[in-house]
């Protein structure tokens, strides 16, 4: 079975090809411009590669309601020409096979649940942490949705004592995005995250606002492992930060040996590493293509 598989980033498309092995055969990227622009790359990529179903792990926000007539699109993004497109629509003109569509987060943590750091557990949570920060929930084994679809990196945050920054959200201000995603970072400190040395206090701070969210998510949730990821994440030195901050909010009350004894295996980056996308992009083609057998 060959799957077509769509990461697409608010920055960079990613197409792929794979099998129901969860392996990508063949890929390619590009930019994320304007709707149409965009996926005729994508259409050309998928013309002559024989796909029996795709999925699609998409930025958001975006209409998962397949009730509602605007199912497939894309819904309040600030990214120009894309708000109110029909995503779904427009590749099933091409391609008159399943499609899978979920948050490029959600697709994330499907993937790290059927092949990555998840793997046989049956709830995990994944955080990206990048360009915005978004969440991805699975729980009693299935993707969780409810009115629309988790929207955790838009969370209000407590202020760290020694932060001035305003915040980069542009809905919210100083919500966990604004606070902590990439560009949070390069504004607060006038450089890129990854330009900053791992001693720098900026680390500590960014630890203190992601271990707020994922301390409350450990609360409401009680999920069975924690994946952050995204390209802010790429700076190993964050995971013992985030970790020990974690530890100290719960201060002892979730009493699972996870947490109180083990919690290095607990908060962890993704087992598929930057293919966590793609791989869980894949994973929406193949549930499509059983859902319609």
């Amino acid at each position: 079975m060959r799957i077509g598989a769509i990461e697409a980033g608010g920055t960079k498309f990613i197409c792929g090809i794979g099998n129901d092995k969860g392996e990508i055969l063949d890929r390619i990227s590009f930019p994320t411009e304007a709707p149409e622009q965009t996926l005729e790359q994508a259409v050309a990529f998928f013309g002559d590669k024989g796909v029996e179903a795709i999925g699609i792990g998409s930025f958001g926000p975006i209409n998962l309601d397949r009730s509602n007539p605007a199912y497939g699109r894309v819904t309040t993004t600030p990214k120009p020409g894309w708000a109110g497109f029909d995503f779904v629509g427009y590749m099933k003109r091409f391609f008159p096979v399943p499609v899978g569509f979920d948050t490029d987060v959600n697709a994330a943590v499907f993937g790290e649940a059927k092949w990555g750091a998840a793997k046989g557990l049956d709830s995990c949570v994944y955080y990206t942490i990048g360009t915005g920060v978004g969440v991805g929930v699975y729980a009693e084994g299935k993707l969780v949705h409810g009115l629309v679809h988790p929207e955790g990196g838009h969370i209000l945050t407590r202020r760290h004592p020694e932060d001035n920054f305003i915040g980069a959200c542009p809905f919210h201000g100083d919500c966990l995005e604004g606070m902590a995603s990439g560009p949070a970072i390069e504004k607060r400190w006038g450089v890129k995250g990854s330009e900053l040395p791992g001693d720098h206090k900026a680390w500590e701070m960014e630890a203190y606002y992601l271990a707020q969210a994922l301390s409350g998510v450990i609360l409401l949730l009680s999920p069975k492992k924690v994946i952050l990821g995204g390209g802010v994440m790429h700076q190993k030195q964050l995971f013992p930060f985030v970790r020990k901050e974690v530890a100290r909010n719960l201060n002892g009350y979730v009493a699972s040996p996870a947490i109180l004894d083990d919690m290095d295996n607990y908060i962890v980056p993704p087992g598929l590493g930057d293919n966590a996308g793609l791989c869980g992009a894949l994973a929406l083609g193949i549930e499509a293509s059983s859902a319609s057998a």
